[in-house]
């Protein structure tokens, strides 16, 4: 099977369909379901809007499989043409920008170019402490949650709490999935299997797809004892 032949997912997701949702994490969102596939006619126009070919195995699987539904997380965000243009719905989906490359290979943490934030200790009335805190947060928010950290990015799912995970692009890390971590300071970083190989998209759902198959045969295994 190539990393494009997506011939087995239908099967597989209706068998996972037929044991419920509350075995896997977000299941109960996207209830195995997937919105039909892209035509060819339409993924043409959406890669027509974005200037650039999408990676791949994902746009195989806009193809093949679906234009976003079952999936990691509360599921694949879903592609449609709304008011004349094409757009990715989720939380987390109104941050894409492709209009530029993802320039990192490695990880990284706008965080890190940060102080530590101001100790009430060092200030001598609680009214200094506090515009000192709120200035510090300021900062903290601007430079951490600047737009142009994910440029390149293109949001897939999220796992709430505004953690996200992300398909890069364009740019040196194209076709890597990554992670978004900065609702909780962590960053950006790119995802691995577990040989220590970094992710594409379609190793990256099957992944998942493995887990949420073992989850519920786990769950049958128990109810059966």
């Amino acid at each position: 099977m190539t990393q494009t032949d997506w011939s087995d997912l239908p099967e597989r997701l209706a068998r996972l369909s037929a044991t419920g949702t509350d075995t896997v994490f977000g299941a109960t969102d996207h209830r195995w379901r997937l919105a039909p596939p892209l035509t060819p006619a339409e993924l043409a126009d959406l890669e027509a809007q974005l200037a650039r070919q999408l990676p791949a195995e994902y746009r195989s699987f806009l193809l093949q499989v679906g234009r976003g539904g079952a999936g990691p997380a509360y599921g694949l965000f879903p592609v449609h043409h709304v008011n004349g243009r094409w757009q990715w719905e989720g939380d987390g989906a109104d941050l894409i920008d492709l209009s530029g490359p993802f320039p990192h290979v490695e990880a990284f943490n706008p965080a890190d170019d940060l102080p530590e934030p101001p100790d009430e200790a060092h200030f001598d009335s609680p009214e200094a402490f506090t515009e000192a805190e709120d200035a510090y947060w300021a900062r903290h928010d601007t430079l951490v949650f600047d737009p142009g950290h994910s440029i390149g990015l293109l949001y897939l799912c999220h796992f709430g709490c505004a953690y996200r995970e992300a398909l890069v692009i364009t740019g040196p890390a194209r076709g890597q999935m990554w992670a978004d971590d900065t609702a909780a300071d962590g960053g950006f970083r790119p995802l691995y299997d577990e040989d220590g190989q970094r992710l594409g998209f379609a190793r990256w759902y099957r992944r998942w797809l493995d887990a949420a198959e073992q989850l519920s045969h786990e769950k049958s295994h128990d109810q059966r004892l």
